[in-house]
Order: C-alpha cells, then structure tokens, then sequence
C-alpha cells in the first residue's frame, strides 16, 4: 500500500480509481492527480479533478499537492474550453456543503445553453459512447 493510499477501513471511491481498483474516464494524469469524467455529469464534459493523495478537504493536503491540484485545474480548465467558453469550478467542503464523496476534488461543469444545470432531481449517468468521444476530444495538447 502506497502512503496516498488510506487504510483499508477508509477507502474511497476516488482512491480507488487512482489504485486503477475501478473505472473512470480519465483525461488527465501526472504524478501528483487525475482528472476524469464525473459518471453522473451535470453536462456533457464534467470533470472530476482530484489528488491522488487522499485527503477529505483541501486543506487537509499539504500545500505542495494542493499546487499540484491547482496546475492540473489549470490545464483540464483550458481543455474544457475546447467543448464550452463558459464552465464552473466548484470545491465542496463538508457533509452540509454537499460533498458526498470524502476525498479532496474539483468539478469542472461546462456551461452550455441549456440554463441552470444545477436542477434538483436524479442526473443521467454517462454513457460509454459520449464519455470515448469527451475523452477524445479533451485529452491530449
């Protein structure tokens, strides 16, 4: 077990996607994090921007990883204009500011013209097809 890695009893769905110990879409990776597609997207192209180092709430890194999260919202940020001009960054802190899953990460939600997408109500998982054509179109220069 890698010290990123939380003990068995503190598992988390993200640290099992940077242990490749279940899927994700990934667009973006270095040493330090990994940016991949949210499976239940607010739009097409919403990413999830995450530490491989485990860590509920960005403060609970140390500030060389939290630079390397804020580089790699840099670069997946540029990326995301390829598919919208406009887009979110949104960091949820705690239970009551709607963080569900208790490992440090960023969404990066593309704006379209389609209104408020932060509507109540269950959202659409992604589907394979749309998440290959996202991948494609944002990963790479």
């Amino acid at each position: 077990m890698d010290a990123r890695t939380p003990p068995r009893a503190e598992r988390c769905a993200f640290c099992d996607i940077v242990e490749r110990r279940a899927p994700a879409w990934i667009v973006y990776e270095d040493e330090n994090t990994l940016a991949f597609l949210d499976l239940f997207p607010f739009t097409r192209g919403h990413l999830l921007v995450i530490p491989k180092r485990h860590g509920a709430r960005l403060t609970d890194l140390p500030f060389d990883d939290q630079m390397a999260l804020i580089r790699t919202l840099d670069e997946v940020c540029r990326r995301v204009e390829r598919l919208a001009s406009d887009y979110n960054v949104s960091l949820n802190a705690g239970a009551n500011a709607g963080q569900i899953i208790f490992h440090a990460h960023f969404h990066v939600i593309p704006r379209y013209d389609g209104g408020n997408p932060f509507r109540a109500g269950a959202r659409t998982r992604l589907g394979d097809e749309d998440a290959r054509a996202v991948v494609a179109e944002l990963s790479g220069a």
